[in-house]
């Protein structure tokens, strides 16, 4: 049985949940700076016009971020004169963008839900995106849920957009058991990681240092093939326009980095 609370105000609406999936309590505290202190400003400002060039927007578009974090691409996107709406589980992330909405009046409304609950009642949209490698959160099951509520919730010939670096022609062509890395000078990521077979995902357990303070998480990653994730937006009725592994829109291939799809409801 799920308990649930569901509070607003006029800006800003929470929703939790008392069974939660491991994001749910992940991105709070430590690991929560860590995540925003490793984000290169510069880059975000590229990756947001790029967004602005594949989603085909115009001042005046309706977005949906999904899993929208701090709203890092969310801020400039409004401030070039789209309407945002940003959802994301963490309430710390929702309080954080909600507090620079209001500070810098921006286009933006911040629903703070888990994205597998939500009614996206600010629909219908030109274009949606879900960056940040958060699109492996979700087993297969889930994904081609959110997947398929995003298409419902878009206009006909609107764009979605996703970045991942967890594809498994990326994934697993430098498989690291172990890693580590200072994020600054006051905090550093440790991770094991195996993977699941079975599951098709890596179990891994994180661990942020600073200082005396120390916070470990379980965390699951679910890995799909290029071939696996056109599938599931085929299915949902969405067609691809390009697998790029770079803003530059250079054309993925095997044992690249990351993963820009774009694809457009048909």
């Amino acid at each position: 049985m799920f308990f649930r609370l569901l509070l607003y105000n006029k800006n800003i609406h929470i929703l939790t949940t008392a069974i939660l999936a491991w994001y749910h309590q992940y991105f709070k505290g430590l690991p929560q700076r860590a995540w925003k202190l490793h984000q290169d400003e510069d880059f975000t400002l590229h990756e947001a016009d790029f967004l602005w060039d594949v989603l085909e927007l115009e001042a005046g578009s309706r977005v949906l971020d999904v899993l929208a974090g701090y709203g890092r691409h969310a801020v400039p996107l409004a401030k070039d004169g789209c309407e945002l709406t940003c959802i994301d589980i963490s309430q710390e992330y929702c309080e954080e963008l909600e507090a620079l909405r209001i500070a810098s009046k921006l286009p933006i409304t911040v629903r703070c839900e888990d994205v597998l609950e939500s009614n996206f009642a600010d629909a219908p949209f030109d274009a949606a995106y879900c960056f940040g490698n958060s699109f492996s959160f979700f087993p297969g099951k889930d994904l081609q849920k959110m997947v398929a509520m995003v298409a419902g919730k878009l206009k006909p010939g609107g764009c979605f957009a996703i970045h991942t670096q967890n594809l498994a022609e990326s994934v697993f062509t430098n498989f690291q058991t172990r890693n580590w890395m200072p994020v600054n000078d006051t905090i550093t990521y440790l991770a094991e990681n195996e993977y699941n077979a079975l599951e098709g995902c890596i179990e891994a357990e994180q661990t942020f240092l600073s200082g005396d303070e120390k916070i470990t998480h379980q965390v699951k990653q679910y890995i799909f093939t290029l071939a696996e994730i056109r599938a599931i937006f085929e299915n949902c009725g969405f067609t691809i326009l390009g697998a790029y592994s770079s803003i530059e829109a250079d054309q993925y291939l095997l044992g690249d980095e990351a993963l820009y799809l774009v694809a457009r409801k048909k």
